[in-house]
């Protein structure tokens, strides 16, 4: 899976993002995982680890769904 062309190259260790971008990211985040995306897919079309995308969940105070369990769509 590729990085989505929107976030690609933007994690820079040390830069900060543009309060706009940051805002898509996040919005995109919680969406996607609204959505049933796993965590790792998640992380790898943000262009962030799985620690960054989780603490983007945790910011929004969004319950994280079991490790190892099925996609939301699966269900």
């Amino acid at each position: 899976m590729r990085p989505l062309p929107e976030f690609a190259g933007t994690a820079r260790t040390g830069t900060v993002l543009s309060a706009d971008l940051q805002a898509r990211l996040e919005a995109y985040v919680l969406e996607s995982y609204a959505g049933g995306r796993l965590l790792r897919e998640i992380a790898e079309l943000v262009d962030r680890s799985q620690t960054a995308v989780r603490r983007v969940l945790d910011k929004h105070h969004v319950t994280h769904r079991p490790s190892g369990s099925r996609p939301l769509a699966e269900r």
